[in-house]
């Protein structure tokens, strides 16, 4: 007989979940709000979704959700006031000068809170690897997929 009319199933395939770092979840006080404000708008977007019987964009909110909770549940919020005030560490500001006299100026944040347009890179990127525990007027070698480059640390903040 052949299967060629027979009706599939209607239901989407079950999704993979989306895998979670290996390492600690650092965050920011601020980091942790955005994870708690993106989970609060899942919520309410597989609300309207189950309300409205979009199975698919249910599964994927649910999906996300859990990734979001899990995330949120494995927080440790890293307090700038326990960081060393000399020493690059997690939360710094961080400005860096290159060879040919540019500055740059990072913050080392958690991996959910990264974003380099901002400013924000991850505890676990090369960039912040290269910076973590420098003092101002340290050198160091941030290696790139462009090429090494030597930055020399110029400021150390913690915002409050």
């Amino acid at each position: 007989m052949s299967r060629a009319f027979t009706r599939e199933s209607d239901t989407p395939e079950a999704l993979p979940e989306r895998a979670l770092s290996a390492y600690p979840n650092y965050v920011t006080a601020y980091g942790l709000a955005q994870l708690r404000a993106r989970a609060a708008a899942a919520r309410t977007e597989l609300h309207a979704a189950q309300t409205c019987t979009d199975v698919a964009a249910a599964m994927t909110l649910a999906r996300d959700l859990r990734w979001l909770d899990a995330r949120i549940a494995a927080a440790i919020v890293v307090n700038p006031a326990t960081q060393p005030p000399a020493r690059v560490a997690f939360g710094a500001e961080v400005t860096v000068e290159d060879d040919c006299g540019a500055t740059q100026r990072w913050q080392i944040v958690g991996e959910d809170e990264a974003d380099a347009s901002a400013g924000k890179v991850s505890w676990v990127s090369p960039l912040a690897r290269a910076l973590l525990d420098a003092q101002v007027g340290d050198e160091v070698i941030w290696r790139r997929p462009a090429g090494a480059q030597t930055l020399s640390v110029t400021h150390i903040a913690y915002p409050r």
